[in-house]
């Protein structure tokens, strides 16, 4: 069961607060806050898909395993981008996401280094991307889809200057 009480916090701000049973065994009773109106005392706050991709996209590269970003597509189009001068980094690039008003959603694909347990990596992601996105824009995260579109082995570059026949 769970009680509901509405208080006024300011002029006509209504702030919703739901006290439920413990349904996860630690002893903790669940909190939700939610307003009433779902704006601040003095405005709206809005936040971009652009900026919840960004936060996505760097969250995703801090993650060791992680060797890039993107599809096939993406990722030739960011080598390009690279060597363009004045060209900046794309933090965006293989990150998909939809924003509502309290809630985002997150896609990214990525390349994992060859060696690396991928659920390990794509759990690792997805807390990765969840704590920062929650953190740095209160939103939700309902989820996060992690699609590995390749492995990288590390001697692809072909790094040596060494030709392999003579």
């Amino acid at each position: 069961m769970s009680d509901t009480a509405t208080t006024t916090t300011g002029p006509s701000e209504a702030v919703s607060s739901t006290v439920g049973a413990d349904t996860t065994g630690t002893g903790r009773a669940l909190a939700r806050r939610d307003r009433a109106d779902g704006a601040g005392e003095r405005g709206r706050t809005s936040i971009a898909d652009t900026v919840v991709a960004k936060i996505a996209g760097i969250a995703t590269r801090e993650i060791d395993g992680v060797h890039d970003v993107g599809g096939t597509t993406e990722r030739a189009v960011g080598k390009v981008r690279d060597v363009l001068p004045g060209a900046s980094a794309n933090t965006t690039q293989g990150i998909d996401v939809e924003v509502g008003e309290r809630q985002a959603a997150v896609d990214v694909s990525v390349v994992a280094d060859y060696g690396v347990a991928i659920h390990q990596l794509a759990a690792a992601i997805r807390r990765n991307v969840i704590t920062a996105i929650e953190q740095m824009t209160g939103l939700e995260v309902t989820e996060v889809n992690v699609t590995v579109h390749d492995i990288n082995f590390g001697d692809d570059d072909n790094g040596s200057d060494t030709p392999r026949v003579q």
